[in-house]
């Protein structure tokens, strides 16, 4: 498995690529290190993005581990635009379970930025973060994408 690490405003992450798609976005970096063409295309869109550029991360081939479940939240999740935001409950009426459902799926997401699980909030606008610093980069990451 093909690994890349930079840094980013969050941190130190790592990227892995199996088969071409990325499968994980881990913090910290990582043992092993290829300059894959697939790592450094979505290193180029990490750093645009943090720069805030918009960029449309979806395009990304990414192949996350989890239930059918999971993986229906995940996809329906990529297809928010780049500075909206979903609530919990409209990701679940458009695919079934509850809000609870999405947000624990959300928890399990192990690519976020690239499944954009940030862009997902509660009906009072906020919401649980399990990547990075939790809900505080939750907000700088959704300002940033609206331009703050």
């Amino acid at each position: 498995m093909a690994q890349l690490s930079f840094h980013i405003p969050l941190g130190t992450i790592t990227l892995s690529e199996d088969d071409g798609h990325i499968v994980s976005l881990d913090e910290g970096w990582g043992r092993d290190q290829t300059e894959t063409p697939l790592l450094v295309r979505a290193r180029t869109l990490l750093q645009d993005y943090f720069d805030a550029v918009t960029v449309d991360l979806s395009s990304l081939p990414v192949r996350p581990y989890g239930t059918n479940y999971q993986k229906r939240v995940w996809e329906e999740v990529r297809h928010i635009p780049f500075g909206q935001t979903r609530r919990y409950g409209d990701i679940a009426h458009a695919i079934g379970g509850s809000a609870q459902s999405v947000g624990t799926a959300l928890g399990a997401n192990m690519i976020p930025l690239l499944i954009p699980c940030h862009r997902v909030v509660s009906a009072r606008g906020s919401g649980a973060y399990s990547a990075f610093g939790g809900a505080e980069d939750k907000v700088r990451l959704l300002d940033l994408e609206n331009g703050f």
